[in-house]
């Protein structure tokens, strides 16, 4: 039990929990628009562990490489707190690699490209002589377009081919690829802020260092925003009636949630800016249960 704890706060509770999520409400969509083919529990089951691997690899090789860094912005992660050592992560993260990869092999090609994509992105935030982390725009495309386009689209594709024999990809996914891309930029804004005095002294310049964690609050709640307000808009043009309606209404009462709690956080309370963020992550949590969840009431 002991070391099930460790891998999961190596892998970053918040992520794999989104990771899941992800991929459950990916597969919702597209078994629903082919549930005459029937489904297969065990193709999925193989697609969230390989998805949970790519998981950890990314979250295992960035606290690898910043552990002097994490001691001072993140002292619980296993590594950085003691409680792991570094051969120990670097065993696991090897493992998450090739797991994934050997899963991906005998599920077809789609999920191959997708998790080779994946950790390829890991690879490349995180290390050098790329170490995309050092330019916030670099590094908030990457983890948005892990989110958005190999977590929704990479997967949608390898389910869609699995359960109806050609590659369509339903509409409730393009609307969260779309609606995730934001919201995934508006992520890797925000978990910066609390990590200020870190990044300023290994001199990594996010966003937060350079602009200060007042503006980057404002961009990240107005990222958020336009996801919302797309979404909503979006609504009756891609549903009719209850589910349409179901839709907008869980939007606009989620973007009310998020002002609300924006307004309470401060960005120089790094306990309860760190609050605000995590509840920004459980906004994200929740997409993945309207989306399919209204395309459910169709």
């Amino acid at each position: 039990m002991r070391a099930l704890g460790l891998l999961w706060r190596f892998g970053r509770p918040h992520t794999l929990i989104g990771t899941t999520l992800g991929v459950l409400g990916v597969y919702i969509l597209v078994a629903d628009e082919v549930a005459d083919v029937g489904d297969r529990p065990g193709d999925l089951l193989c697609t969230l562990l390989a998805a949970w691997s790519v998981n950890v690899f990314i979250t295992g090789i960035n606290q690898l490489q910043d552990v002097e860094i994490d001691r001072i912005n993140k002292p619980h992660l296993p590594i950085a707190a003691g409680d792991l050592s570094p051969r120990t992560g670097a065993w696991i993260v090897a493992a998450s690699a090739v797991l994934p990869l050997a899963l991906a092999v005998t599920q077809g090609l789609e999920e191959l490209v997708a998790v080779a994509v994946g950790l390829l992105v890991g690879v490349a935030y995180s290390l050098p002589p790329l170490r995309l982390k050092r330019w916030p725009a670099l590094a908030a495309l990457s983890i948005s377009g892990v989110r958005s386009l190999v977590v929704n689209i990479g997967v949608a594709a390898h389910f869609s081919l699995s359960l109806r024999g050609e590659i369509v990809i339903p509409a409730g996914v393009w609307l969260l690829t779309a609606f995730v891309a934001p919201f995934g930029v508006a992520i890797a804004l925000l978990k910066d802020v609390p990590d200020i005095e870190g990044d300023r002294r290994y001199r990594i310049a996010t966003y937060s260092v350079r602009l200060g964690g007042d503006t980057v609050l404002r961009a990240g709640v107005a990222l958020l925003a336009v996801a919302y307000l797309g979404a909503v808009v979006a609504a009756p043009v891609l549903l009719d009636g209850w589910a349409a309606a179901f839709l907008a209404v869980a939007h606009l009462a989620a973007l009310a949630m998020l002002l609300t709690a924006a307004r309470r956080t401060d960005v120089t309370d790094r306990a309860r800016f760190t609050g605000f963020y995590l509840f920004v992550w459980r906004l994200f949590f929740l997409e993945y249960v309207i989306v399919p969840l209204a395309w459910l009431l169709r």
